[in-house]
């Protein structure tokens, strides 16, 4: 049984394509999303529990044209990834399939999408998918404790319509703009769209801290932690960061733990 995640920025479409795939007897769960963003911290979250965790995720159905990140874009981001997910494109442009198949797309469907033809889809993927399974189980064993996994090394930027990938221990602190966040290292910093607290979660094994509501740190790159009449902040390089009251403890104690080699 496949579990599926279908990515689509035109809701009715969206929805059209979740029908049908939850028509499918071969597909146990499909949910969906209507960004790359979304579509990316899921599948992300699918990798970092391995696959046969709760949020796992075996075929992405991706429309091309999005805001934003296409879906070009998101294949060939999941194509640095270890193990991941298979890719049915479904989109109503031809001019893409080339593109498509070279990212080793399972399939390439045409809108608007007819039933017979996203079964067939379903079954070239079914198939791939359950061929794979036993290499996937073996080389997705979980990493030795301490240590992230291997999916989650960096985190991908655009720059200048370039897509670049920054490596998380490059990144000492993380400043909230919005529902976006900058992320700082030491050559500059970059803008992703992807909120603070989503950072928090995803890194708090990482080593990053809150250290208050518009700014995550990394705990190995706070050079020293300062108090001065009742207020707290830390050092991290040659920028000053404060620390607000309810996080003070907690940081206190994880530097008195984890002191800074």
């Amino acid at each position: 049984m496949l579990r599926v995640l279908a990515v689509d920025d035109e809701k009715p479409a969206l929805g059209e394509l979740l029908y049908l795939l939850r028509s499918d007897p071969r597909i146990s769960s499909a949910e969906g999303a209507t960004d790359a963003t979304e579509a990316l911290r899921r599948i992300s979250r699918a990798l970092d529990a391995g696959p046969d965790g709760e949020d796992g995720i075996d075929v992405v159905f991706l429309d091309i044209h999005m805001p934003g990140l296409t879906g070009l874009d998101v294949a060939r981001l999941l194509a640095r990834f270890t193990d991941p997910p298979l890719i049915v494109f479904v989109t109503a442009h031809e001019g893409f399939a080339v593109q498509a198949f070279d990212l080793k797309a399972v399939d390439y469907v045409l809108k608007p999408v007819r039933g017979e033809r996203l079964a067939e889809a379903v079954r070239r993927a079914e198939e791939l998918a359950g061929a794979a399974r036993g290499p996937r189980t073996a080389r997705t064993a979980p990493a030795p404790q301490g240590r992230p996994p291997a999916t989650a090394e960096h985190i991908a930027v655009e720059l200048g319509g370039v897509t670049r990938f920054v490596p998380i221990e490059a990144i000492a602190y993380a400043e909230a703009q919005g529902d976006y966040a900058r992320l700082h290292t030491d050559s500059g910093s970059h803008l992703v769209r992807i909120p603070l607290s989503t950072l928090e979660e995803r890194w708090a094994s990482r080593g990053f801290v809150r250290v208050h509501r518009s700014h995550l740190v990394a705990l190995s790159r706070i050079d020293e932690l300062r108090l001065d009449a009742g207020a707290t902040s830390v050092r991290v390089g040659e920028v000053e960061i404060a620390v607000s009251r309810r996080h003070a403890r907690q940081l206190r104690d994880l530097l008195m733990r984890h002191p800074r080699d």
